[in-house]
């Protein structure tokens, strides 16, 4: 057994919504995620676009709003959480920003899952290529919350989302530990970094259809991230790969590509 986890971005309603939200039903069927993180969703009195994916499969869910959605009629655009196990605890974070009227937004949950309490987040940074200046104090501000929301000795906590930022830009880096930001330096691991397959991770891809006119470069953007694995093996990184990565009749599940990792979930014999 392990604890699994998906991150995907929406893309909200664009394109051929109800073929997409059939795919991506598909690909969490396939899957079976203990913990999934969207990014890009639309909630609103009168509409759920996480209910709709999910439909009667057996999920608890939560949403934040970073912004109201411009589409006609549907209420709030923010990040979703679905866990298989009952969520006991939120945490809404509202992220700095440039004063252009673009905002973001983070959410935390604790969840009562069977390797005791557990956080867990999603964040969806800002987009532009060039906006790694408030990326940074993005990063800042989520990892002050996940860091001081942590369950002490138990399970690591877990960030997911679309960062916007490739491995090597500052922001990335600060979440890894590699780089410091404002004197201050923090660890997650980065799951494709420490158990993805071969190749760069991709998850902007010139190969998806939807991406494509986009005109902008393939590059790694969505991200797990966790802190570091207990002695006795809770949360070490199992396994990572690319998801949500494929057409069917001509349908993407998004424009983005998912992110599905593995997680050790019980201690290891030589600590027993």
């Amino acid at each position: 057994m392990s604890l699994s986890v998906l991150t995907l971005n929406l893309w909200h309603d664009s394109g051929p919504w109800r073929q997409r939200c059939q795919r991506i039903g598909e690909w969490i069927d396939r899957l079976d995620p203990d913990l999934i993180g969207f990014q890009e969703v639309i909630a609103g009195d009168d509409y759920d676009q996480v209910a709709e994916i999910l439909g009667a499969r057996a999920y608890h869910c939560d949403f934040v709003k970073a912004s109201p959605f411009w589409g006609e009629g549907k209420g709030s655009f923010g990040n979703a959480i679905a866990s298989r196990w009952p969520i006991t605890q939120r945490w809404p974070l509202v992220l700095p920003d440039r004063g252009d009227g673009e905002t973001r937004a983070a959410l935390g949950v604790a969840i009562d899952a069977p390797v005791g309490k557990l956080t867990f987040w999603c964040t969806h940074l800002h987009w532009k290529l060039h906006h790694g200046s408030v990326r940074e104090r993005q990063v800042v501000a989520l990892a002050q919350e996940v860091i001081a929301r942590r369950v002490r000795d138990g399970f690591p906590p877990i960030v997911v989302g679309d960062f916007n930022a490739e491995p090597d830009s500052d922001e990335i880096r600060f979440m890894k530990g590699t780089h410091s930001i404002g004197e201050k330096s923090v660890l997650f691991y980065d799951a494709w970094q420490v158990a993805g397959c071969d190749g760069p991770g991709t998850t902007w891809s010139n190969r998806n259809d939807y991406a494509r006119t986009a005109l902008e470069p393939e590059r790694r953007i969505d991200y797990i991230f966790s802190g570091y694995p207990l002695q006795n093996g809770l949360g070490h990184l199992e396994a990572c790969r690319v998801v949500c990565d494929d057409a069917a009749g001509g349908v993407w599940p998004s424009d983005h590509f998912g992110v599905y990792a593995e997680f050790c979930d019980q201690p290891s014999k030589e600590s027993d």
